[in-house]
């Protein structure tokens, strides 16, 4: 078979040459974003007289021939024709002729596939900004649902201070939420529009680059033609932005497997969300969250990765960067699934209240409240910090906490010690008195619920406009 550009070689390409270069066999995810994007440039070539308008329209009618092919799964790609952009014209050229060779016209697959992977990553940005309010919503509703539960909080894996479980899950909501912003922010970036710079040097054809990124709906043209063939820092960013993503799921996940153990018993996840053992049926094992943690090493490897390739790329395409798509097309289908099973399993998981409730009656985690008690008593800080201590050490010797010990027991280690203590060591009282903007007090929980339901119907409003946007 000839290649599309074979009129300079005198041999046909080894096939292990073929087999190597051919990106084929997984740029063909492209395919629907190649079609769009030369559905866009042809009819600038109409527009700006550089074809004859009967040509352009029998492409644009070609083009969409194709297209169903594609959707109905009947094109069959070759490696022969090493990408996805030859694949297509080559069909292209099967279905309508020689005119379909005009296609090329003006533009370069360097500017051509720079173009794809903008469309492509474009619409999964939005897609993944979508996911992450679902889960964004799974977790408000359990916070909802959990403004009484006060379980420990941890420091060092450590418990430190009792919390309400709804606070924990709102650390969650505002990692997530920068995740979205984050990804909201990058689109900015990759809506620039690289079609119409040639191989690197713009092209002799009078063409419309802005015309183009008006029907592409871009925001914007990239403004020298050697950086828009040879700029993946969009990719980067995504990367990057997957990798911050990732590892936010991955400390959930790392949570979730602690707290469904039989060690802690503060949640049980659904049995949709588990699977058993080949040998111990008694086993619920929570292989989802363990495996989003395991597969956050992947998406970091990707990030790294194309780091790596890009960072001694002199100017301008190199076919290096070829290694540009695998590892996103990776991250992507990583990304969709775990964010399509987060919401659903955090929606569905059981809180036992009554565990948390019992682990914090059964630790010291209301000590600093003691030491704070005395030190609004006049008492320096750092005296009460001892105080408390040599308290505590008191209690775990005699195996007490500290709401079993008496007025008298608690006068042995300071006289400013009063029956109001009992109230101020209640895991309620202890709770409320984070009354602090960002703080764990159930009034400060109400609100930042409150004020994440806002962001979230403002992150499905933008959902809904740049779906709109990025088709």
């Amino acid at each position: 078979m000839s290649k599309l550009w074979g009129g300079r070689f005198t041999k046909q390409t080894n096939r292990l040459v073929e087999q190597y270069t051919a990106s084929i066999g997984f740029d063909k995810l492209l395919a629907e974003e190649d079609v769009q994007g030369s559905l866009a440039h042809v009819s600038m070539l109409g527009k700006c007289g550089i074809l004859p308008e009967e040509d352009v329209e029998k492409i644009k009618e070609g083009l969409h021939t194709v297209l169903g092919q594609i959707r109905r799964g009947e094109v069959e790609y070759s490696i022969e024709n090493e990408d996805i952009h030859m694949n297509i014209e080559k069909q292209l050229i099967d279905e309508i002729g020689s005119v379909g060779g005009k296609l090329h016209t003006g533009r370069s697959r360097n500017d051509q596939v720079a173009t794809d992977m903008h469309l492509y990553l474009r619409k999964r940005v939005v897609e993944f900004v979508g996911l992450l309010h679902d889960l964004q919503e799974a977790l408000l509703e359990q916070a909802r649902a959990n403004r009484e539960t006060i379980l420990p909080g941890y420091t060092h894996l450590q418990r430190a201070q009792p919390i309400l479980f709804a606070h924990h899950l709102m650390a969650y909501v505002s990692m997530f939420q920068r995740d979205i912003e984050r990804l909201q922010d990058s689109y900015r970036r990759i809506n620039v529009l690289p079609l119409g710079a040639g191989a690197l040097a713009g092209t002799t054809f009078p063409i419309d680059r802005h015309y183009v990124a008006e029907q592409l709906h871009f925001d914007s043209v990239y403004e020298n033609s050697l950086d828009a063939v040879s700029d993946r820092d969009f990719i980067i960013e995504f990367l990057a932005d997957a990798s911050i993503l990732m590892m936010h799921l991955s400390r959930l996940s790392e949570e979730l497997v602690l707290w469904s153990s039989t060690e802690f018993r503060f949640v049980e996840l659904d049995d949709a969300f588990c699977t058993g053992s080949s040998i111990m049926p008694q086993k619920k094992n929570p292989d989802v969250p363990e495996l989003v943690r395991g597969k956050t090493g992947r998406v970091y490897g990707n990030l790294m990765g194309l780091l790596t390739v890009l960072k001694s790329l002199p100017l301008a395409y190199n076919k290096d960067m070829q290694e540009d798509k695998e590892g996103m097309f990776d991250t992507v289908e990583t990304l969709q699934g775990a964010l399509k099973l987060f919401a659903p399993m955090m929606a569905t998981m059981k809180v036992n209240s009554g565990q948390m409730r019992d682990a914090v009656n059964k630790d010291f985690s209301n000590a600093t409240d003691i030491a704070d008690f005395l030190a609004n008593k006049g008492m320096p800080f750092r005296q009460a910090h001892e105080v408390i201590g040599k308290t505590v050490l008191y209690c775990i010797q005699n195996n007490k906490f500290l709401l079993d010990l008496t007025l008298e027991e608690f006068k042995q280690f300071s006289s400013l010690f009063d029956e109001s203590i009992y109230d101020v060591l209640q895991p309620e009282a202890v709770v409320n008195a984070r009354n602090v903007y960002g703080g764990t007090a159930s009034s400060q929980v109400a609100a930042a619920i409150g004020r994440a339901e806002a962001k979230l119907a403002a992150t499905a409003d933008w959902v809904v406009e740049y779906t709109e946007k990025s088709k």
